[in-house]
C-alpha cells in the first residue's frame, strides 16, 4: 500500500512549531508512515537547528518554503507578534490549496495561537474556524483522540457564563452526529457514545439545573430513535473515568474546560485534535505555542507524532 501525501504546517514560527518538526523528522519512524511535506519558512527550520544546537541536517525534511519571515534571527521568539500571525495563517492556507489541487491527502497543524491571529487583523480564533472558513463549511466540531479517552466538544471558544444558553437540544443532537461521524474517521465499529450532563451530578432530576432535563435529555432520546448507540446525560464528575476503563467509546462534553481538563490530565504528551466536518482530514498536537518554551530545546514532540500517525490511519 502506497504510503500517503500529508501537508505539515509550521505554526507560529515564535513558538514551538519548527521545534517539534524538527524533532520529529528526527525519528524514521514518520517516514515509514507517510510522505510528508512540510509547508513554512526553510530560514525558520534553520534557525531553530542553530539555536536550540541538534544534530539534524534541514535537507533531510521537504519543505514547501514560503519565506514569511524575511530575517528569523530578528523574531521576535516566545511572543506573538503580527509577523507569526501572518505567517501562521500563510502557512495554512498553502495547505488548504494543495489538497484542492490533489497533491496533499490530510493536513497536520502545528500550534498557533489567538493573539497572533489578532495582531495580524486576522478574522479568526484558531485552526478549526479559520479551516471550516477556508473550506466554506458551516457545520462542524472540536474532537479529540487518545488511547485512554475519545471526546468531541459541543460548545468550543466561548466563555463559560455564555455556556448554558448555547446548550440547546438541536446543538446536542449536531454533536451526537459528530460524535458518531468522529467514531467513522476513527474506524470504531458500532460505538458507544455518552453525553456528559452540563451541571453537577447531571441537574440531579432539576434540582440544579434543568439543562440536562429540557435540552440534553430529549437530544439523546431522537438520536436514539435514529439508531445511534448514544446515553446519558451523566455526571461530568464521574463519565470520563468510565469512559477511560472501555464503557464508552466517545463522550459528548458539553464545554471545553469538561472535556479537556481530564483528556489532557490522561494524555497530555500524545492527545490530539481533529476537525470533524471539513471535506479533508486534519490533526493537530493538543497543546499550544508554549510561548515559555519556545525556541529553548525544551519542546516535546510526542503529539505531533501522534498527530501525523493518526492522519496516516484516517486517509487509509
Amino acid at each position: 500500500m502506497s504510503k500517503r501525501r500529508i501537508a505539515i504546517t509550521m505554526g507560529d514560527p515564535a513558538g514551538i512549531g519548527a521545534e517539534i518538526i524538527v524533532k520529529a523528522f528526527a525519528q524514521e519512524d514518520i517516514y515509514k508512515i507517510c510522505n510528508p511535506v512540510v509547508i513554512g519558512d526553510r530560514a525558520v527550520i534553520k534557525e531553530v537547528i542553530k539555536t536550540i544546537n541538534i544534530d539534524f541536517d534541514p535537507d533531510n525534511i521537504e519543505i514547501l518554503n514560503l519565506n514569511e519571515v524575511k530575517n528569523p534571527s530578528k523574531l521576535h521568539k516566545g511572543k506573538p507578534s503580527e509577523e507569526s500571525g501572518r505567517a501562521s495563517f500563510s502557512y495554512i492556507r498553502k495547505a488548504v490549496e494543495l489538497y484542492r489541487l490533489g497533491i496533499v491527502e490530510a493536513i497536520v497543524t502545528a500550534p498557533i495561537t489567538k493573539i497572533a491571529l489578532k495582531m495580524a487583523g486576522l478574522p479568526w480564533i484558531g485552526h478549526t474556524d479559520m479551516l471550516a472558513s477556508l473550506t466554506n463549511v458551516e457545520d462542524y466540531a472540536m474532537a479529540f483522540y487518545s488511547e485512554p479517552l475519545k471526546l468531541i466538544l459541543a460548545t468550543i471558544h466561548v466563555p463559560l457564563k455564555d455556556v448554558p444558553y448555547l446548550i440547546k437540544k438541536e446543538k446536542v443532537i449536531k454533536s451526537i452526529f459528530f460524535g458518531q461521524k468522529a467514531c467513522e474517521m476513527l474506524q470504531i465499529e458500532n460505538p458507544r457514545i455518552a453525553i456528559s450532563g452540563l451541571n453537577p451530578h447531571a441537574g440531579e432530576d432539576g434540582i440544579m439545573g434543568r439543562e440536562e432535563i429540557d435540552e440534553i435529555m430529549p437530544a439523546v432520546k431522537e438520536a436514539r430513535s435514529l439508531g445511534i448507540n448514544v446515553s446519558g446525560p451523566y455526571p461530568a464528575d464521574s463519565i470520563f473515568w468510565r469512559a477511560s476503563k472501555g464503557e464508552f467509546d466517545m463522550i459528548v462534553a458539553m464545554y471545553h474546560d469538561q472535556g479537556l481538563a481530564p483528556f489532557k490530565l490522561l494524555a497530555f504528551d500524545k492527545g490530539v485534535n481533529f476537525t470533524v466536518g471539513l471535506p479533508f482530514i486534519r490533526t493537530s498536537p493538543d497543546h499550544g505555542t508554549a510561548y515559555d518554551i519556545a525556541w529553548q530545546g525544551k519542546a516535546n514532540p510526542a503529539s505531533l507524532i501522534e498527530a501525523i500517525k493518526l492522519a496516516a490511519r484516517m486517509v487509509l
